[in-house]
């Protein structure tokens, strides 16, 4: 039990570690784009306002607006303009105005991975008996709580979220098994 423990926590810090680097320099990076193309917004917007004023007329006729409508909307657009830009980088590019925090996806990331990870350790932390059988039950439960409360934000039912889940946490809990006893004397 003291191995599987050390083993264990070991492994949940690192990995709930480099998961959560990972979180961070990929919504860093994010970050670094969406102000890679503000910037360009705002050089073409500076240097080419009227083929700019004319994308956001083509943007709006796209979305239906047309005659006296597609006149004042696209000049109230372009009047402001940190509108101007927040419009073209959603219109043409897809970015939404929320900027994302890569310190905090990087904490969520790690305490959701920690919080996951323990769980197949309590049995062995607490001295039970058959530890073994009742991690591997309270991992399954795990990932079948998880899928079914992601199905909240999903599209899919939670059945079949929680059992698309339990099946890929169970597969991934198998290889490490598996590797595991291949160390065993």
């Amino acid at each position: 039990p003291f191995i599987i423990i050390a083993l264990g926590v070991a492994n949940v810090l690192a990995d709930g570690f480099s998961m959560a680097a990972a979180n961070y320099s990929g919504t860093k990076a994010e970050l670094d784009n969406v102000r890679r193309i503000r910037k360009i917004e705002e050089r073409h917007i500076q240097n080419h306002p009227e083929g700019e004023f004319f994308e956001v007329r083509e943007i709006l006729a796209n979305k239906g607006l047309t005659g006296d409508v597609l006149n004042q909307a696209t000049e109230a657009i372009t009047k402001d303009h940190e509108n101007w830009i927040a419009f073209m980088m959603e219109g043409e590019y897809g970015l939404g105005g929320v900027d994302p925090h890569p310190v905090k996806s990087a904490a969520t990331t790690f305490l959701a991975f920690l919080l996951a990870g323990i769980v197949p350790l309590f049995p062995f932390l607490l001295g039970l008996d058959n530890a073994f059988f009742i991690s591997a039950t309270m991992t399954m439960v795990t990932f079948f709580t998880i899928g079914a409360l992601k199905s909240v934000w999903s599209l899919s039912p939670w059945w079949r979220s929680a059992g698309e889940t339990l099946v890929i946490g169970g597969v991934a809990a198998a290889i490490a098994f598996y590797v595991g006893t291949l160390f065993h004397a």
